[in-house]
């Protein structure tokens, strides 16, 4: 680990709402040659194999990232949709890590009363439960947003098989992106793919002038074409 600090920041890998870890192995294997040390991607709380949090917020979650960051190591934060939000809560210092660059991928802007409803409803259900773990499958992909043929991570239950995700961590609710922006005590990237329904430029474009905008890219962008993301960290690098 010695020479990987001396090769330069490490790399924080921060998933969306409902994925998990598993939604970088594509960037993590192109990086392989590229990125100056070892890219960290944790699951986020609630997430995965990750502890769930008794209550849900940006401030809570990014606690328990920088928990387990050492803090005397500078850190570029590549976050996605959620995992981008609590980039830029990281970006702050409030939580003592020495973050150098943040880039936050699809990040969602705009919230409307209904997609706010939406979430609290998934918030307030229990875990759905499947007889087969292909179909539970099936339910984590579409939590996530995630592609058919992308093998997201799953748990075994008393009840059977469901994504493996606490479903309270969509009560985290909106975040206040103009107030994080302000915070961030680093470079800030706001990205987003061509195609993102959920982050489209004009909605980046109220907060920043210069988005970055992947080309024919949806709003998992970093599962559909890991390599394009590798102009946005080379340019913080």
């Amino acid at each position: 680990m010695a020479d990987d600090v001396d090769r330069g920041p490490v790399l924080v890998l921060l998933h969306g709402l409902a994925g998990t870890s598993g939604v970088w192995a594509g960037l993590i294997a192109e990086l392989a040659e590229r990125w100056p040390g070892t890219p960290v991607a944790p699951d986020l709380p609630g997430h995965g194999r990750s502890a769930p949090l008794d209550r849900y917020s940006f401030g809570g979650i990014a606690a328990r990232v920088a928990a387990d960051l050492d803090p005397t190591r500078p850190a570029v934060v590549l976050g996605h949709s959620l995992g981008g939000v609590v980039a830029l809560a990281l970006a702050s210092g409030w939580f003592g890590v020495p973050v150098t660059a943040a880039v936050c991928l699809g990040v969602k802007v705009s919230w409307s009363p209904d997609d706010l409803a939406k979430a609290a409803a998934l918030a307030g259900k229990p875990p759905k439960t499947f007889e087969n773990r292909e179909n539970a499958a099936s339910w984590a992909r579409k939590l996530a947003g995630l592609p058919a043929d992308f093998a997201d991570s799953v748990t075994l239950g008393p009840s059977g098989w469901r994504a493996a995700l606490d479903p309270r961590a969509f009560a985290v609710g909106r975040p206040d992106l103009p107030g994080l922006l302000a915070a961030a005590r680093c470079p800030v990237t706001l990205a987003a793919g061509e195609r993102d329904p959920m982050s489209p430029a004009e909605h980046l474009r109220a907060l920043t002038p210069h988005p970055v905008i992947l080309p024919g890219l949806g709003h998992n962008a970093h599962v559909e074409d890991p390599a394009a993301l590798w102009p946005l960290l080379e340019r913080v690098l």
